[in-house]
């Protein structure tokens, strides 16, 4: 009996299509329970608040998911480039969705109907680690940015670059306990920035391996 061997170029470019599909996966999820979940304000609530409620199995699949996903892309991009820190910075990124997932953010701030105004009066074990998975995550996609930013042409070094700076500084607002919907929102918009990134990021390494 025969068989096939799987080189880099056949598997790397399957793998990276997680890197594709999870910002628009995770993007699409959160804007549409957003736009029809009651109570929810892009102003005032992150997307982590959507894993409350009755409905709060779509958030937590999602964040599961494209953990998953992300976790594939950075099995891709190690397959591609050949540094080792930036693919695995990624897929720490990845597991902390997924641990997101798993413990739930508290409610907060009138989210879901019923929960008063304002932070949560008292933070739940499970909000704790929440805020750890996620602070861990962040922080280790913020450094993949440069980590991978090193093995790439100069202009996508930049944009790489770049995006881990201003995602950096959408999740220190957010981090500072502001509730200011400018701070709100622009880490919203730090998050799809983020996305977008790893989509391009892995878009142009999916054709570097069929080239």
């Amino acid at each position: 009996m025969t068989t096939t061997a799987i080189t880099p170029r056949t598997i790397s470019p399957s793998l990276l299509t997680g890197g594709l599909l999870a910002g628009p996966v995770f993007v699409l999820t959160g804007l549409l329970q957003g736009l029809t979940r009651p109570g929810f304000d892009f102003t005032r609530h992150p997307a982590s608040v959507l894993a409350n409620g009755s409905l709060g199995f779509v958030q937590i699949t999602n964040f599961v998911v494209t953990g998953l996903l992300t976790i594939a892309a950075a099995a891709g991009i190690r397959r591609v480039l050949p540094g080792r820190w930036g693919p695995r910075l990624l897929a720490v990124y990845g597991v902390s969705l997924i641990c997101a997932g798993i413990f739930r953010a508290d409610p907060q701030d009138g989210f879901p109907l019923g929960t008063p105004a304002g932070p949560p009066s008292s933070v739940s074990w499970h909000g704790t680690l929440h805020f750890v998975c996620g602070g861990i995550g962040f922080a280790a996609l913020v450094a993949a940015c440069f980590a991978i930013a090193s093995h790439l042409t100069p202009a996508r070094a930049w944009y790489s670059r770049i995006t881990g700076v201003l995602f950096l500084a959408g999740f220190a607002g957010v981090a500072s306990g502001s509730t200011s919907p400018a701070v709100t929102l622009g880490f919203w918009a730090a998050v799809v920035l983020a996305w977008t990134w790893l989509a391009t990021t892995s878009v142009h390494l999916m054709r570097r391996t069929v080239a």
